[in-house]
């Protein structure tokens, strides 16, 4: 019970990742809001409340209390909505947890500026716009002397943090998240409150078919390694208090691992002390790099 009575909000928690997250919040004892718009994988259709009230549903038949959200949280208003549901329900929002998202891939060369467009809205506007709602939250409650020591935890991905052929609009959106992280925790830490992110590996809707090429389905009584519930214990850890001295971190989260990722870092460096030539600047950058470890591949590019 990590989480006895902490709210905690999730977005994008009708199914997958998000649902498991939800019932593990529930399992130690946090009051949830599940919000979800119900869409198709891939974002289209129209929203249903069918979802998230279904793992309302799950909740209460654990023993635990959950409301549901259809706000689409990626406009402000459903964002605002979102934070004004916990705290009418429940009193308070101590925790949110971005998950929400969709794909739409397509080679570079011919993906749509739509797809595109709707890609960057429900992943790094969705993350910006409850963070920004929560966050203003906190601060008030912090300029009024009520104590607060809430959670973020964001959903960023391996295909952020090292590309993802097939995938640009989506890649890029996850690292965008990944700086909104840092931003956000250096920002919002003097309001008590830690920002981190996740790079999970699961599979769900979004992934079962890339998993159903290249993985076997697990026997019977094994570890099942791609279950998103083996992703819900950190997300939890994250939300719950016992993380308030962990902020601005990225971690990996798949199966039975669990990873910091050890993002963009100053490395070898060469200052002339002036303006350099262009002619001698491919020896100095070659110098360099040999110096510096070599990255680490793209998924999908070999």
């Amino acid at each position: 019970m990590i989480c006895k009575d902490r709210v905690v909000a999730v977005t994008g928690a009708g199914r997958g990742l998000g649902r498991a997250h939800a019932l593990e919040f529930a399992r130690q004892g946090a009051l949830v809001v599940v919000n979800d718009l119900g869409v198709a994988r891939d974002g289209t259709g129209d929203a249903a409340e069918g979802p998230a009230q279904d793992v309302v549903r799950e909740i209460e038949a654990l023993g635990g209390r959950a409301v549901a959200s259809t706000d689409d949280i990626a406009t402000d208003a459903g964002a605002a909505a979102l934070v004004e549901t916990a705290t009418g329900a429940f009193g308070r929002l101590d925790t949110l947890v971005n998950n929400a998202g969709f794909l739409r891939d397509r080679m570079l060369i011919n993906l749509g500026e739509d797809e595109w467009d709707a890609v960057m809205r429900v992943h790094l506007k969705g993350h910006f716009l409850p963070l920004k709602h929560a966050g203003r939250y906190w601060r008030a409650e912090s300029k009024a002397g009520r104590p607060v020591d809430a959670r973020v935890i964001n959903t960023s991905s391996g295909a952020g943090l090292l590309g993802s052929v097939g995938q640009g609009n989506y890649s890029a959106a996850k690292a965008g998240i990944v700086g909104l992280t840092l931003v956000a925790s250096a920002e919002l830490g003097r309001y008590g409150v830690t920002v981190n992110a996740i790079a999970p590996a699961a599979r769900t809707r979004m992934t079962e078919e890339v998993f159903a090429q290249t993985m076997a389905a697990p026997a019977e009584g094994e570890f099942d390694a791609m279950a998103p519930e083996n992703v819900s214990p950190l997300v939890v850890w994250l939300g719950s208090a016992g993380s308030r001295d962990v902020t601005g971190r990225v971690f990996e989260a798949e199966g039975g691992r669990i990873c910091v990722m050890d993002a963009f870092r100053h490395g070898p460096a060469a200052d002339k002390g002036a303006r350099w030539d262009p002619a001698e600047v491919g020896g100095v950058v070659k110098d360099l790099l040999a110096k510096a470890p070599a990255p680490e591949p793209v998924y999908g590019a070999g």
